[in-house]
């Protein structure tokens, strides 16, 4: 069976710019729905309960097709918030120098040029995603390149993998911006947590 994993900081922790009540709906709420129904889907379909998540999202074709939308949406919404928690910080002490260093800056300058335009590109992205979904940094082929997915779709579902990753759908950012995700995507930059992203960065050259 799945577990709800624990946020690695307290609910407040990512204020003023996402705030406690808006972690603790998020987090107890929404990921913890994905949880439960996800082992509900599961129930009864043996050899998937000792699987990793991450490994069931990969592999969808060997879901049996009678659950594998059930497993998509709700194994797809538990990887991907296990990912959003952990690929954000408190950085106030950082404030607009948040930003990321040695190769993983490197590898930003030289696949977008520059560190703003990654996020002008990421924010467009996140902007552009019509209703819910992510938006990603992934590296493919030896490169980053921004994409995003609708609903809980993750790369993932289509062989790739990313180190970055910011959740567009209401329910994160509602309580406090509105319908304004245009603010919320500005000031989420200022809880990235570019060590989380750097390790995830890092792995990924060694596995290749």
């Amino acid at each position: 069976m799945f577990k709800l994993p624990d946020l690695p900081y307290p609910y407040e922790a990512l204020e003023p710019f996402i705030d406690k009540e808006t972690m603790m709906l998020h987090h107890d709420k929404h990921h913890a729905a994905y949880v439960d129904n996800l082992n509900k889907a599961l129930e009864g379909h043996n050899g998937f309960g000792d699987m990793d998540v991450m490994e069931i999202i990969s592999n969808l074709d060997k879901v049996p097709e009678e659950i594998r939308t059930k497993v998509r949406n709700n194994g797809g919404g538990h990887a991907n918030h296990s990912m959003f928690w952990k690929i954000m910080k408190n950085n106030n002490a950082a404030g607009e120098n948040n930003k990321p260093t040695g190769e993983l800056m490197s590898a930003i300058e030289r696949d977008f040029a520059s560190f703003d335009l990654l996020k002008e590109k990421f924010t467009n992205a996140g902007l552009g995603r019509f209703g819910s979904g992510w938006v990603w940094l992934i590296v493919n082929g030896g490169k980053l390149e921004i994409v995003d997915t609708p609903n809980q779709d993750t790369p993932l579902m289509e062989g790739k993998k990313a180190i970055l990753c910011l959740d567009v759908w209401e329910h994160a950012y509602y309580l406090k911006y509105k319908n304004v995700r245009a603010d919320y995507i500005k000031n989420w930059w200022n809880v990235v947590n570019w060590e989380k992203v750097t390790e995830y960065f890092q792995n990924l050259k060694q596995s290749s």
